[in-house]
């Protein structure tokens, strides 16, 4: 089982979109989260601890949680989808961007 955490700016498009759409896979457990101070759930060391591989949606997300959590990432692995900010939540273009651009880091079953 591995713990993904994905991460946008706001946590309310891309990540929960994530989260929902591999929520239902039984070798991965998912959790969303925002770099924003005021992100719907905003990320923390304890989500960044928790995380074995930490997906973000645009370089600059990647920045700050390496600027931000550097203590805590412990050489976890973070995936960079270079995913704009244009999409709506459960938005059907960004669902198969997801699923298409993770396919090789988590193949399905």
């Amino acid at each position: 089982m591995k713990n993904v955490l994905f991460v946008c700016s706001q946590n309310r498009l891309r990540s929960p979109t994530a989260e929902a759409v591999f929520s239902s896979r039984p070798d991965l457990e998912v959790a969303s989260a925002g770099t924003n101070n005021d992100a719907e759930n905003p990320l923390t060391p304890e989500l960044v601890q928790w995380a074995d591989v930490i997906v973000v949606m645009e370089k600059v997300h990647r920045s700050k949680v390496q600027k931000r959590f550097r203590a805590s990432l412990n050489g976890r692995r973070v995936i960079c989808l270079d995913i704009p900010d244009k999409f709506t939540f459960m938005d059907p273009e960004l669902i198969t961007l997801l699923q298409t651009r993770l396919a090789r880091y988590f193949p399905a079953h």
